[in-house]
């Protein structure tokens, strides 16, 4: 039966939203973005291919559609020399976005607009900070005219790109999401905390904070704890799926001992990441940790897919769309427990 569409802060107050997010990853992984750019041409030349990605992820429990325009900014347009598509290709994405979002069977998904850092801002450069304001300005004047349920900001590591993003999404009155990239000084890169700024951002009114990106969950847990002590809102929590330590807390530094070849990179980012990953019960573990400590906007970033993000929804109490292709290895030759299996294959599993 299909029931209402309750909004985000509705959904809040009722229970965990989970966010399905890492489309850059996963359209590089399809073979639908260039990696090193990683601007997101694929909402116009291959509408289609992003589409079903949204579907996917969707499918597998996310309560939200996130129009993938992260880097679809005026800058990282002008770098590729396709400035002129910038409006369009925000527009495609939001459109496909809301498609999607309605053929969710019992509740029509969220559609959220995104943006995020920008890579020129710089604390010392007035002319900067104008310019990182007026092109959040004009994607979120696009996507409320397209009619999203709210803005996901996201991937700031200075506090006060952040705060600009916040103001110019207030501007529009429209909900705010608005989550921090903390890198490897484990502070943002002005001086402040994550749990300052995010006080600070929720204080000034953005609906949910908290961090996303750059750390998987064993470094990004820590400072999210920190957080949700500081802030009386809703908190997010969305960490990449790959095995960060204390050593090497981003993706960006993360090493791999067990490479045989010679990497093009000088590290495994962002093209070599593929043996670090956590498996979805790893994620899962943290879904559920991240749950008790009271964070109400989970998901995964770069890297994640829909069966990991599959995992995050059960483990909070989520039956997704898909939740019937979850794993069952009950009828499993080798590892099962049906009765009609063979005994000489079950007691061979040891040996396989």
């Amino acid at each position: 039966m299909v029931v209402g569409k309750r909004n985000l802060e509705q959904r809040l107050k009722e229970g965990t939203v989970i966010v399905g997010e890492g489309y850059l990853f996963e359209m590089e992984r399809r073979g639908y973005l260039q990696a090193g750019s990683f601007v997101p041409e694929v909402a116009l030349e291959h509408p289609e291919v992003l589409k079903q990605t949204y579907r996917d992820y969707m499918n597998a429990g996310s309560d939200v559609v996130l129009a993938f325009t992260y880097n679809a900014h005026r800058e990282k347009m002008r770098i590729i020399g396709k400035e002129h598509l910038l409006e369009p290709l925000n527009r495609s994405a939001i459109h496909l976005a809301k498609e999607v979002a309605k053929e969710h069977p019992i509740e029509e998904a969220l559609v959220a607009g995104n943006i995020s850092n920008t890579n020129i801002f710089d604390p010392q450069d007035p002319e900067s900070k104008e310019k990182v304001r007026s092109m959040f300005a004009e994607m979120v004047k696009w996507c409320k005219e397209e009619g999203v349920d709210f803005i996901n900001a996201e991937t700031f590591y200075y506090h006060e790109e952040a705060v600009i993003a916040l103001e110019e999404i207030q501007k529009q009155d429209l909900p705010a999401v608005v989550t921090l990239g903390l890198m490897g000084e484990n502070i943002l890169r002005e001086g402040y905390t994550v749990e300052e700024s995010c006080k600070i951002l929720s204080e000034k009114g953005a609906l949910v904070v908290g961090m996303n990106c750059f750390r998987g969950p064993d470094t990004m847990q820590p400072y999210l704890k920190r957080i949700r002590e500081e802030v009386e809102g809703f908190v997010g929590g969305l960490p990449i799926p790959y095995r960060t330590t204390e050593e090497h807390p981003t993706f960006f530094n993360l090493p791999d001992g067990g490479c045989s070849c010679s990497l093009p990179t000088e590290t495994t980012f962002p093209t070599s990441l593929d043996p670090l990953y956590h498996n979805r019960y790893e994620l899962a573990d943290w879904a559920k940790e991240a749950q008790n400590i009271g964070v109400n906007y989970i998901g995964l970033c770069c890297g994640a897919s829909p069966a990991m993000i599959r995992a995050v929804a059960e483990a909070t109490g989520n039956k997704t769309i898909n939740s019937k292709y979850s794993p069952d290895m009950e009828k499993h030759f080798l590892f099962g427990k049906d009765k009609m299996l063979k005994d000489h294959n079950l007691n061979y599993r040891t040996r396989a």
